[in-house]
């Protein structure tokens, strides 16, 4: 793998150029891309209101940890054997596993956790994580087990969601759209919000939120793709196992907070 100026170099300029939103995917989804071949251009679906992992900045490109490490991991891929083109697109989190089954993408890059419940491919884990409950500032809720009977939010399709849903008696909110969700806290239309650990203290970091001690799972996050496209995931994984082991993860980690 490289590292220094010229591979940053090179990052800054490949973010630039493949950080859009796009239409549907030319992939075959599971053709060989090594050698000499015609490069097998990847659509990679993100869902940008999950930061530090998935954002937009105030210009509207994309920014987060999931992006960065999208963006090294086919840099890798394309400087050991690979051909791949590749490009973002936005989409809804709760859409990008039918996105996946239809075709229309070939990678779900937006901190997906494992479920069995969900047909489709794992890679291997590239973040430990988990569920917490983030609470307005001076809330009367101060434990985990304050949280039965309550309004509690959720980003639709996660596992926030199933988790709010185990709650006693709580009244669940599921929303798509995470930073609404946020916002029905602060101005009081929800008690409580579970969301990813490191999204929560994100939100927190400015004051007016408080995460609540404990976990109520404890979990890791993955890049999926379709049933069967194991000749995709064999190359992400391989990339994704140089990647963990890269100076640049460990600085991404730092620069996100993680």
């Amino acid at each position: 793998m490289k590292n220094g100026k010229l591979f940053k170099a090179a990052m800054a300029s490949l973010l630039a150029l493949s950080l859009t939103a796009c239409g549907g995917s030319n992939a075959d989804g599971g053709s060989s891309a090594e050698g000499g071949e015609k490069a097998q251009n990847i659509i990679i679906a993100i869902s940008p209101d999950y930061p530090p992992f998935d954002d937009l900045t105030t210009d509207g490109q994309l920014t987060g940890f999931d992006v960065e490490m999208g963006e090294w991991i086919f840099t890798w891929l394309n400087e050991n054997g690979y051909n791949f083109t590749h490009e973002w697109k936005q989409l809804s989190f709760d859409t990008i596993i039918s996105a996946i089954q239809a075709d229309q993408v070939d990678l779900g890059l937006s901190g997906f956790t494992y479920d069995p419940d969900r047909k489709v491919l794992f890679s291997d884990p590239y973040y430990g994580s988990a569920e917490v409950a983030m609470v307005n500032a001076g809330s009367a809720i101060a434990s985990l087990d304050d949280l039965a009977g309550k309004t509690i939010g959720a980003q639709a399709g996660t596992t926030g969601e199933e988790c709010a849903n185990e709650i006693e008696g709580a009244k669940v909110t599921a929303m798509q759209d995470m930073g609404i969700l946020v916002e029905t806290l602060k101005t009081g239309g929800l008690d409580a919000l579970i969301l990813d650990e490191p999204v929560a203290k994100n939100y927190a970091a400015g004051g007016q939120f408080t995460v609540l001690e404990g976990a109520l799972i404890d979990e890791e996050t993955h890049i999926i793709a379709k049933e069967g496209n194991t000749e995709l995931m064999d190359a992400i994984n391989k990339a994704l196992a140089a990647f963990l082991e890269s100076d640049e993860c460990a600085a991404l980690k730092e620069k996100y907070g993680l």
